[in-house]
């Protein structure tokens, strides 16, 4: 597996456990652990995002 493709996987591993936390922050009705997960989910898509152009930009 390319270092890459580990990269995209360790980022959508974090962005499902973001996910995941937004369930627990509904059921436990913590406002502060919503804004962790969804800033957490922004951040781990930016990367994702610039990290698929970079590499992408490298194969051309």
């Amino acid at each position: 597996m390319k270092k890459e493709n580990v990269l995209f996987l360790l980022l959508a591993v974090i962005t499902v456990i973001c996910i995941m936390s937004i369930g627990v922050a509904v059921a436990e009705r913590s406002i502060v652990i919503a804004l962790l997960a969804l800033i957490g989910i922004v951040i781990a898509l930016f990367l994702g995002i610039s990290l698929r152009k970079k590499v992408t930009e490298a194969s051309e």
